[in-house]
């Protein structure tokens, strides 16, 4: 296949970016998005030019690192797929592609398509930890689980960090993120003893990153590579109300806190 592309280009945070045409000959349908950049950035280092940054590393839709928005969609068309996942065959010959990173104030731009998203590693070092018992291993069967709350909780986990969901949705709410985080958890019982303290500190964290409040437009779930449900939101904000609350009695009450 030959493409057109528009890549974003921006050579650093403080510059200005602006749209760069290339063209992409003898692509084959076989190959991922990411390896179709890659043979892109090589003829542009053959003819001396500066090679387009992007995330990448594991390229098997796990660690979370690539994204893009490619034609105004996160992760480009493929239902539930990371950029590394999508292939060159999603896409017909002579086919214009526009390019570019995540688009959100709590993801500033370092290069190119590389995005800052530090603030997603705050988020979850605000959750803290949880209760852990050390001593001798305890029997497996000991703490019983109901299937339900385990299929929720391990969606939830499947969450990889990749940014999708806040450069999809409207209002750059990272709220799908943060919900699947504290759910996983909540969901539990090792989280259990820490479950409202946790909901209470991520999301003002992500309040504090400057991400935008969720309005359910659902954005989210449809660009999440992990295809994670908005239900996760729904607990979050269960959480969080009774956390609130909490906190609110406590600090009424004579010698609580505050």
């Amino acid at each position: 296949m030959n493409l057109t592309l528009h890549v974003w280009r921006q050579a650093s945070a403080e510059a200005e970016g602006t749209f760069v045409t290339y063209r992409a000959s003898d692509v084959s349908p076989d190959m991922s998005f990411l390896e179709m950049l890659d043979v892109v950035n090589e003829d542009l280092i053959a003819r001396g030019e500066a090679a387009i940054a992007f995330d990448h590393d594991c390229r098997e839709g796990i660690c979370g690192s690539c994204g893009m928005m490619i034609n105004g969609v996160a992760h480009g068309p493929w239902k539930a797929t990371a950029t590394c996942q999508l292939h060159m065959r999603a896409f017909k010959d002579g086919d214009e592609m526009w390019i570019e990173p995540w688009r959100a104030r709590g993801f500033p731009v370092i290069k190119d398509l590389c995005v800052n998203r530090s603030a997603l590693d705050r988020i979850i070092a605000a959750g803290g930890f949880i209760a852990a018992y050390t001593g001798g291993a305890p029997d497996g069967n000991a703490v019983l689980v109901g299937k339900e709350a385990a299929d929720i909780a391990m969606d939830a986990a499947a969450c990889i960090g990749c940014g999708a969901c806040v450069a999809a949705c409207p209002n750059a709410s990272a709220s799908l993120f943060t919900g699947a985080k504290i759910a996983h958890l909540g969901l539990l019982p090792q989280g259990q003893p820490e479950r409202y303290r946790r909901a209470l500190s991520m999301v003002e964290q992500m309040d504090l990153e400057g991400f935008g409040h969720c309005t359910l437009f659902g954005e989210c779930q449809e660009a999440c590579p992990k295809a994670i449900s908005i239900d996760v939101i729904t607990r979050m904000n269960r959480d969080y109300l009774t956390a609130s609350l909490m906190q609110r009695e406590e600090a009424a009450t004579p010698g609580g806190a505050g």
